[in-house]
């Protein structure tokens, strides 16, 4: 149910996005975000952030991720040229773990949870991230992620491609990798999503993403890169300072759809957008992203037209690279709060150059 507006103030001057306090719907989770732009001119008097080390070697023998480097389990990884994939040393899921035993109260429930966990490395460099490879390195990693998908999803409902890029996420190793984790369940986002598209497709007769890309792509005001296959936006609902929705053209439930065309501009898209977000405060730009699509395994042969792909960019940096977002207070206790508008994030990163700072301090 939306908000109440009661208690508004009479006479009030006409609403004005960018000055004044509203709350956004997002539907893809059934939640509200308060949008309090006013509250980003506030002097800000509190953590200030380490930047990214600009320093990192390209190869380090004592580094696990590195080629020819010993991990901790004492495996010796090859000396790859491209991506590699291998068992994480210390997975989260695990494909033997035995059930936990019944419950005797319904406030104390717990059920079976197994899987497999992948860390899947980027490229052989550790100093070079996403946004600094060319579009056929990136093209190899949508293709392995692809792969990826396809074989664990032959037998588990979920696989979560995800990426966590820099110290403030939680990334303890600066090589370029990603993790993949497939479990026997649909975790919470998943099955939120799930519903929420479902429920669109029951009464609107069309995926909830594919008829807002649509939207976006005509609206124009959140849209940051597009190309023919792909438009990236900073969604209408947003919750992170410059977080950003990933979405094909077309309709296509998962990664492992995709055609070889629609690959590629995929790769110049999301090298595109990562400049962007290096060169917005000219940093190697944190972030957690991932990719949801329709579920797998016995979800393959079930009708998931509801469902449209689509990777989720959260970035945590708000006012420069030493100035975070903390979801904290209201955030954790309420709802999420927002202080600068999605239609601002999106006019800044839609003016930036498409060249990275680095190359271009090159070039000087």
């Amino acid at each position: 149910m939306e908000p109440s507006l009661a208690g508004e103030a009479e006479g009030a001057g006409r609403f004005r996005a960018s000055e004044h306090q509203h709350v956004r719907y997002n539907p893809l989770r059934d939640d509200w975000v308060l949008v309090s732009a006013h509250r980003v001119k506030r002097p800000w008097q509190g953590q200030l952030e380490k930047p990214p080390p600009e320093d990192v070697p390209r190869w380090d023998p004592k580094n696990p991720l590195c080629p020819g480097a010993t991990r901790a389990n004492g495996e010796v990884n090859p000396n790859y040229e491209g991506t590699f994939v291998f068992p994480n040393d210390f997975p989260a899921l695990q494909p033997d773990a035995p059930e936990p035993d019944d419950s005797d109260h319904p406030l104390f429930r717990a059920a079976p949870a197994r899987g497999v966990c992948k860390v899947m490395c980027f490229h052989p460099w550790s100093d070079l991230t996403l946004p600094l490879m060319s579009l056929p390195e990136i093209r190899a990693v949508i293709d392995a992620w692809a792969e990826l998908a396809t074989e664990l999803g032959a037998s588990y409902p979920w696989v979560q491609i995800f990426e966590n890029k820099g110290a403030m996420m939680g990334c303890s190793n600066p090589h370029p990798h990603c993790q993949v984790w497939a479990s026997s369940f649909l975790p919470n986002e998943a099955r939120l999503e799930d519903q929420t598209q479902r429920q669109h497709l029951s009464q609107h007769g069309v995926p909830m993403l594919l008829e807002y890309a649509e939207q976006e792509a005509c609206r124009k005001e959140r849209l940051v890169v597009e190309n023919a296959d792909w438009l990236v936006v900073v969604p209408y609902w947003a919750t992170w300072p410059y977080q950003t929705l990933l979405l094909p053209r077309r309709h296509v439930c998962r990664l492992q759809d995709l055609s070889d065309s629609e690959k590629d501009n995929l790769a110049s898209i999301m090298q595109r957008l990562l400049i962007k977000y290096d060169n917005l405060f000219e940093v190697s730009f944190p972030y957690s992203m991932g990719w949801h699509g329709a579920p797998t395994g016995p979800y393959l042969q079930e009708d998931c037209r509801h469902w449209q792909l689509h990777a989720h960019y959260y970035p945590p940096l708000l006012r420069s690279a030493t100035v975070r977002k903390f979801m904290v207070g209201y955030e954790m206790l309420a709802q999420a709060q927002r202080d600068l508008t999605p239609e601002q994030a999106a006019e800044r990163l839609r003016s930036l150059p498409e060249v990275h700072y680095k190359k271009r301090a090159e070039e000087v």
